[in-house]
C-alpha cells in the first residue's frame, strides 16, 4: 500500500501582494486537480483573520505524486508569474499518512 501525502501550513506575504498571489495559486491549484491523478486535494485559503496569510492544504496519493507535481509546466508557469511577490514567512509540513478513516 502507498501511504497518502499531506502538505499543510501557511504561507505569509506582504499584504499588498497577498491576493495576487492567491489568485495564481487558485489557478495552479485548477490545473493541478485537473491534470495530475495523484492530486487528491488542493486548496489555497485567504485567512481571514490575517491580512499576509494564505492556508496551505494538499492530499497527494503519495510521495511520487507530490514530486512529479513540481515537474509539470503548471508549476513552472506558476512560478515565473509569481516572482517578484514578497513572502515574508512560511510554515509547511509534509505528513506521510500510513491508515486513514472516514467520520461519518
Amino acid at each position: 500500500m502507498t501511504e497518502e501525502v499531506i502538505v499543510a501550513g501557511w504561507m505569509d506575504y506582504e499584504p499588498a501582494d497577498r491576493n495576487t498571489m492567491l489568485g495564481h495559486l487558485v489557478e495552479v491549484g485548477k490545473h493541478t486537480r485537473e491534470q495530475e491523478p495523484g492530486c487528491l486535494d488542493y486548496a489555497m485559503t485567504a485567512d481571514p483573520s490575517d491580512e499576509r496569510r494564505i492556508r496551505v492544504y494538499e492530499r497527494w496519493a503519495s510521495q511520487q505524486a507530490l514530486d512529479e507535481h513540481f515537474t509539470t509546466a503548471h508549476i513552472k508557469d506558476f512560478r515565473a508569474a509569481t516572482t517578484g511577490l514578497t513572502r515574508v514567512g512560511v510554515f509547511l509540513e509534509v505528513l506521510t499518512i500510513g491508515a486513514s478513516r472516514s467520520m461519518r
